[in-house]
């Protein structure tokens, strides 16, 4: 028996000795801890497993496949389609306009009050979808808060337009955005931009030309969950901006309508937006995986 089997134990190691032989202690060779998942964890993450997968197997053993072609061909298919692509690319539009300076301001400024900043920013992941749409009524309906000013000052009226929309479409997204952008920022090292500035770059030259490209991978990423977050709008669209077919009906009100009384044209819509979905983790899969190691 060698030295390193002999001297390095567990003791040793606790008590600040030898380590020499920590790798062999703790696994065997290369140092790796053998994984094993314990029964009573097993288990309840299988059936987790099954729970979450078992709604999306059902929806494509359960697709219309012959008929796919046809229902998705129709014109109120691509009438929703459209509008919904339009209404989630300018809401995200929208969401990088205001929403990488609120983040900018979150992550580098500091001003009294900022937790609770951060904290009502956050609020519409939690709020309950068409309490938002209600909100939003209230705010710019026709006789709401800042919607009465709108109407009688520019003649503009939001509610239950493409426009209201948008605006219901980027007001549940733009947190999205926001986390993932302010998140990016925190980690990014602020004194490249000290150093833009000492060379004579203003702040704001120093955030175009220095921080946005070093902060252009969580930017994008968070433009990526707010554009998916705005397609897949339903609550808050439907309140807000109601359900007419070619002005404000998105796929996700399409898939509830049709549900009523046409299934497999739900079911058909409804495997557009899983292939959306799929294709936005795909995009984002890089991201999460150079993040987890």
């Amino acid at each position: 028996m060698t030295a390193l089997d002999k001297s390095d134990s567990p003791a040793d190691t606790l008590t600040g000795g030898p380590r020499r032989g920590l790798g062999r202690w703790r696994g065997g060779a290369g140092g790796r801890v053998r994984r094993g998942a314990p029964l009573p964890l097993l288990l309840p993450a299988l059936v987790g497993l099954v729970f979450l997968l078992l709604p999306l197997v059902a929806l494509l053993v359960r697709a219309p496949w012959r008929s796919l072609p046809e229902q998705l061909g129709k014109p109120e298919v691509w009438q929703a389609l459209r509008l919904s692509l339009f209404s989630a690319t300018t809401a995200t539009a929208v969401c990088l306009v205001l929403g990488v300076p609120l983040a900018w301001l979150l992550a580098r400024t500091d001003f009294p009050g900022r937790g609770l900043v951060r904290a009502l920013v956050t609020l519409p992941l939690v709020l309950p979808p068409v309490v938002g749409g209600v909100a939003l009524l209230l705010a710019l309906g026709r006789n709401g808060v800042a919607g009465k000013l709108l109407d009688s000052w520019f003649g503009i009226t939001l509610p239950f337009t493409t426009a209201g929309v948008v605006v219901a479409e980027a007001f549940v997204a733009m947190p999205f955005l926001v986390i993932s952008v302010e998140g990016t920022l925190r980690a990014a090292d602020p004194r490249y931009e000290e150093a833009a500035m000492t060379l004579g770059a203003s702040r704001f030259t120093a955030f175009r030309r220095v921080t946005l490209p070093l902060i252009a991978p969580g930017i994008a990423a968070g433009s990526v969950l707010a554009w998916a977050r705005a397609l897949g709008e339903f609550g808050a669209t439907i309140t807000f901006a109601g359900n007419f077919p070619g002005r404000t009906q998105t796929m996700p009100l399409a898939v509830y309508l049709a549900l009523q009384s046409d299934p497999d044209a739900a079911i058909a819509l409804s495997l557009v937006l899983l292939a959306v979905s799929i294709a936005v983790l795909a995009g984002l899969r890089d991201r999460w995986m150079k993040a987890a190691s």
